[in-house]
């Protein structure tokens, strides 16, 4: 079996990446998910409301492949402003558990100094082990 290319009905395409890649073992590897929707728009210019579609994002990638919040083993965060990350701890939780529920997989956060779409202020990138 190839890797199978994951890509959630009525998202825009992926141009030069894919949003989910299911190897034959069953693990997902999530690329970097932003803030924007399914047509690549950003609904929101808080970091709050970014860093929420992001995990929405994640989820419905994560579902397309036929698996659950629960399948995901590792997020890595990559962020533009540590301090307000810090100052926004209780709204980054409820967000949180409004999309993950109370699932808390192995995480690393990672300070940048941007990225690459200049409107996004928070990329989050994602591994889930399905079928096992």
């Amino acid at each position: 079996m190839a890797n199978e290319i994951i890509q959630p009905d009525g998202w825009a395409p992926a141009k030069g990446y894919a949003n989910g890649v299911l190897d034959k073992n069953g693990v997902l590897y999530v690329g970097g998910q932003i803030g924007w929707d399914e047509n690549q728009i950003f609904q929101s210019q808080d970091f709050i409301g970014q860093m929420e579609q992001a995990l929405v994002n994640i989820r419905a990638v994560v579902e397309k492949a036929g698996g659950k919040v629960e399948d995901i083993t590792r997020l890595t965060w990559y962020i533009t402003d540590k301090k307000e990350y810090l100052a926004r701890q209780r709204e980054v939780g409820e967000a949180y558990r409004r999309v993950l529920g109370r699932h808390f997989p192995a995480m690393a956060m990672v300070v940048v100094a941007g990225l690459i779409e200049d409107e996004a202020l928070v990329e989050v990138e994602a591994t889930a082990t399905l079928g096992g």
